[in-house]
């Protein structure tokens, strides 16, 4: 049985790998930084732009979570003075070229189409998370966003709160322990909070890419012809 072949740029520790490997991918990365605990099956360091450019279309879908400093409202409060590069017009433009269906990942203040938008409600996962997802060339049902069971656990000037949720990001400083971040997003393969906080459940990207799946083993065209055909089945 053919295994199809995801290629995941800015893969960091690999949330998003994971979860695309649970669902039935071949996963390579891409990331400037080393990741020696990326969780997907090939990795290359280097330029996620520059990979795509030239090795993108031999895959048959491909995702990118581009840094989100530019969007993120953490950031836009804690680091003032600073300005981040915005990458993802230039990653959209090189998605596109490549001709292969793409997502990308990002937060709600990234200049995404929100075709897609999941949070760890939907999936039982003790992390809200809200990511939002462009979706190109391809088409993943939206569920339902749950109300929220409670608060996120935490300190808060001074005082604890408790809560069903866990905040994950910084250095965790009165946010829980590695052990509840790792069970919180469904990480057990890295105890490094920095990469924790980095990454996607892979709860989020194992959904969509059964959905992917699901429209690509339908497929009886040649892997050229694929584009068009996941078009069509829109």
């Amino acid at each position: 049985m053919r295994r199809w072949r995801l290629l995941d740029l800015f893969g960091g520790v690999g949330g998003a790998a994971r979860g695309y490997q649970q669902a039935g991918f071949h996963v390579t990365g891409v990331d400037i930084q080393p990741q020696p605990r990326y969780a997907g099956d090939v990795f290359h360091q280097g330029d996620a732009l520059d990979f795509v450019r030239e090795h993108g279309h031999r895959f048959d879908v491909i995702h990118a979570s581009p840094p989100c400093q530019a969007g993120c409202t953490l950031t836009a409060g804690t680091n003032q003075g600073r300005t981040y590069p915005q990458l993802i017009p230039a990653v959209r433009a090189a998605l596109q070229a490549s001709g292969r269906p793409y997502v990308i990942e990002n937060v709600a203040g990234a200049p995404v189409r929100k075709d897609l938008r999941l949070c760890g409600e939907m999936f039982s996962l003790r992390v809200i998370r809200h990511r939002f997802f462009e979706l190109g060339r391809l088409h993943v049902p939206q569920p339902e966003h749950l109300p929220h069971r409670g608060r996120v656990a935490g300190m808060r000037h001074g005082r604890w709160y408790e809560g069903p949720y866990f905040a994950i990001y910084g250095q965790g400083g009165g946010k829980g322990s590695i052990a509840q971040w790792q069970h919180a997003m469904g990480i057990v393969w890295t105890d490094v909070r920095k990469e924790i906080a980095e990454a996607i459940p892979p709860a989020y990207s194992r959904y969509i890419g059964e959905h992917l799946l699901a429209v690509l083993t339908g497929a009886t065209a040649v892997q050229d012809e694929l584009p068009d055909l996941v078009e069509a089945r829109r």
